[in-house]
């Protein structure tokens, strides 16, 4: 199934997806709604799938007139990926990691689909990396690999919109991961029944402007997303609604000669077969 918030009219309201597509949905504070999506994640598969039937007899949303928003409210932990892909790591003359290379994003960078990525006015180095992220729906420490896929609920697109040469100053990324709108998230959450598991053998591909520049299979992953999950909560509670953002291939900009960077009017899009097209456009700040 597919789960979106959206802003219509003043008001913000939670969607899902019919059979034909169509998103219908309710407002949040009507008394048939059954909750933003947050807190329908930790209430397990059958709960959600109980929502989604209630909000798709709601209204019929016109997606030419509403905003989509990031597909969560209120994410607890963000935790990326870095270098997860061997060719992205050659492409920086870095080696393959042994471990996952783990940072930390934001809240306060999500944006939505369709909604601005902002070039910050002290850089014009401001690169693309599509991703795709794994969302957490069941508490967890210390999980068995065998059972970490059990603990996503759903995936959603991404893009990892980092302004290179503040990511570069130090060897610490967080800064230059974390810019106010530098993290376009969605359009919509799909649940873990309705893709692979893990979201195995899955294409990703970024586009700029319409020309490919990143092509991948998400086989090629270093670290699959039942390792990320093992790994990670090795070291802390995995709770629901955490993201684990899993890392980009190759083709980002920074590492082309010469280099090729996101500027204002440029269009960005992230696809990845299952869950759709995540755009965004660039403005500056």
């Amino acid at each position: 199934m597919h789960l979106a918030r959206y802003a219509l009219d003043g008001a913000r309201g939670v969607a899902a997806a019919r059979a034909d597509g169509v998103f219908h949905g309710l407002i949040l504070g009507d008394p048939a709604c059954p909750g933003d999506v947050d807190s329908l994640l930790g209430q397990g598969p059958e709960a959600l799938a109980a929502a989604a039937e209630v909000l798709a007899g709601g209204q019929a949303i016109d997606l030419t007139r509403a905003e989509f928003l990031p597909p969560l409210a209120r994410p607890g932990k963000i935790l990326c990926v870095g270098l997860n892909y061997a060719d992205h790591s050659a492409e920086f003359a870095a080696p393959a990691p042994d471990h996952p290379v783990v940072f930390a994003r934001f809240p306060s960078t999500l944006i939505g689909h369709d909604q601005a990525i902002v070039r910050p006015r002290v850089s014009d180095q401001l690169d693309y990396e599509g991703e795709f992220v794994a969302v957490i729906g069941r508490r967890g420490r210390h999980i068995a690999r065998a059972a970490a896929l059990d603990h996503v609920a759903a995936y959603a697109l991404f893009n990892d919109v980092s302004v290179r040469d503040y990511q570069m100053r130090t060897s610490q990324w967080t800064v230059g991961k974390n810019f106010d709108r530098s993290g376009p998230f969605g359009p919509w959450l799909v649940t873990a029944d309705a893709l692979p598991p893990g979201c195995r053998g899955l294409r990703l591909q970024t586009r700029l402007n319409g020309v490919v520049v990143q092509d991948a299979s998400t086989n090629d992953m270093l670290f699959d997303v039942a390792t990320l999950v093992a790994t990670l909560s090795e070291a802390m509670t995995l709770e629901p609604g955490d993201m684990i953002v899993t890392g980009t291939p190759a083709g980002v900009g920074g590492a082309r000669t010469p280099p090729l960077w996101m500027r204002p009017g440029d269009v960005v899009e992230v696809e990845l077969e299952g869950l759709g097209v995540l755009r965004n456009v660039v403005r500056d700040e």
